[in-house]
């Protein structure tokens, strides 16, 4: 491989995660050389998904940005169970386990920019059937839609009329600048906001946890933004402002990786960088690799793939479970369950975890069984004793059947910055965030250093829309084409009047 590979790349990218592939697919789609490598086996990195031996078997290992590792099978209490520990591992690659699950607001960042580039025909998604809170210890669904609040059991009649009001009034805020709460609350918290309101205290669990899922401390100003993004969201593709990926999160870092290739790109997976220097000459990075040196004008590098960007923290704490039985009440899990999404708060208040539930229907596990996530940031290299105070809320009461559980840690550099010695640039580590918007911004940022005036992942074109050689490109709709594909069909067409002209 190292004899076939080329030596001079527009861009060198180091590590298949999720923006390290927006970024090898934005480069790619503007005409620029990409070689986009990897020294594990699989893409994604630590974005990518796994079946449940391959899962297992990463666990046991020591990587440099995966760590704290370890997994427990759990003996049913059952005479005759159902599901076994033989039985779960022969449906080993049915399974789609996330190393950082995500959903995507249905109007947010991610599905704006997989519509607008033309990647949305490499992916699918699921609407997430259920936005939960915990009220008075037990699992309740939030009202979304307009249907959903008057059909809902768990308000009154006087608690949908109130939670009515306050939505709207939070849905035409910042229409009028002069807006009364606007100016009353400034600088003030969206809490108090709430109470202002005269809510009951059910009506603010509920906004506080699941719609604007914002804490005492947040501002007005934030907490009113948080919900007009969850509002804003809502009916588009379901009941919930929430999309997640079919077969996984893992799924989204390979659609970039499609797209860099259908452009040029070239992968290489299993395959390290030994060392980066830079020319004195030309200033251009030289890349060791596999005894073969490569020349690039840019590097984009995920955190842990080069040393001497800094020690690695603890960053995320991860918890994952496997169960025979669903979280919550039947309304909650009618028809076999879906996915439901349940942000979690400590006694105090003061850290915060978000829960998912896939079931069978997501495409990540096998009929009959449930896969649980729980992720909070990470306070010690112990991601269980992290997780606790949120395990016990979900399991000590009504506890489903938990046939195997796991936890794991991702790490971060502690120095995040950009080394001044060596012009590499670092993408950020997955956010403790709920969905994708920290790291696409992250990739926005780095393309636009690089490349100032180029737009950031433009329209892809459709198969039909591509002009093969031999081919008459007058037959193409011009107007379906992207802008820059409509300017070479135009330079053909004045080539073949010109030929015409000549003969």
């Amino acid at each position: 491989m190292s004899d076939d590979l080329p030596e001079e790349f527009d861009l060198v990218v180091i590590g298949t995660g999720f923006t390290e592939s927006c970024i090898a697919a934005g480069a790619s789609r503007i005409g620029k050389t990409v070689l986009h490598i990897d020294s594990n086996e699989y893409y994604g990195d630590v974005w990518s998904s796994f079946s449940l031996d391959a899962f297992s078997n990463l666990l046991e290992q020591c990587k440099s940005t995966l760590r704290n590792g370890s997994y427990t099978w759990h003996e049913p209490a059952d005479e005759s169970p159902s599901w076994t520990r033989e039985k779960v591992l022969e449906k080993s690659r049915r399974f789609s386990l996330d190393l950082c699950p995500r959903v995507a607001y249905s109007a947010g960042e991610l599905v704006t920019l997989l519509i607008k580039s033309n990647i949305c025909r490499y992916a699918e998604f699921r609407a997430v059937d259920h936005v939960c809170m915990r009220y008075n210890n037990e699992l309740v669904s939030v009202p979304c839609s307009r249907s959903d609040v008057f059909n809902t059991k768990t308000l009154t009649i006087v608690e949908k009329r109130l939670l009515m009001k306050f939505l709207t009034a939070c849905n035409d805020y910042g229409e009028d600048k002069c807006n009364e709460d606007a100016l009353t609350f400034r600088g003030r918290t969206f809490y108090e906001y709430l109470q202002a309101q005269r809510v009951t205290d059910k009506i603010a669990t509920c906004v506080m946890q699941a719609i604007a899922m914002c804490t005492p401390s947040t501002s007005f100003e934030e907490g009113m933004r948080h919900t007009q993004r969850f509002l804003g969201s809502l009916g588009r593709y379901g009941n919930t402002p929430f999309l997640f990926p079919m077969y996984g999160c893992g799924e989204l870092p390979q659609c970039f990786c499609r797209l860099c290739a259908v452009f040029g790109g070239i992968y290489c997976l299993k395959r390290s960088i030994d060392d980066i220097a830079v020319a004195s000459d030309t200033n251009e990075l030289l890349l060791s690799s596999a005894g073969k040196t490569l020349r690039a004008k840019h590097v984009v590098c995920a955190p842990g793939h080069v040393p001497g960007h800094g020690e690695l923290r603890a960053h995320i704490s991860r918890g994952l479970f496997i169960a025979s039985s669903p979280l919550g009440s039947e309304e909650l899990n009618k028809g076999g369950g879906g996915v439901n999404l349940l942000r979690l708060l400590d006694e105090e208040g003061e850290r915060e975890a978000f829960f998912m539930q896939l079931s069978h229907y997501s495409g990540t596990c096998p009929e009959g069984l449930y896969i649980f996530h729980l992720t909070t940031p990470a306070k010690s290299e112990d991601p269980a004793a992290d997780l606790a105070a949120f395990t016990a809320q979900l399991f000590q009461t009504n506890a489903p059947k938990i046939l195997y559980s796991a936890y794991f840690t991702i790490a971060a550099p502690t120095n995040t910055n950009e080394s001044t010695a060596t012009p590499i640039y670092w993408t950020a580590p997955p956010a403790y965030e709920m969905d994708y918007e920290a790291a696409i911004a992250n990739a926005r940022e780095i393309f636009a250093k690089m490349y100032e005036d180029a737009e950031f992942l433009p329209r892809a074109p459709d198969p039909e829309e591509i002009v093969v050689d031999g081919e008459d490109p007058s037959a193409l709709n011009e107007n379906s084409l992207p802008e820059d594909l409509r300017a070479q069909l135009h330079d053909l067409q004045q080539a073949a009047q010109q030929m015409d002209i000549a003969e």
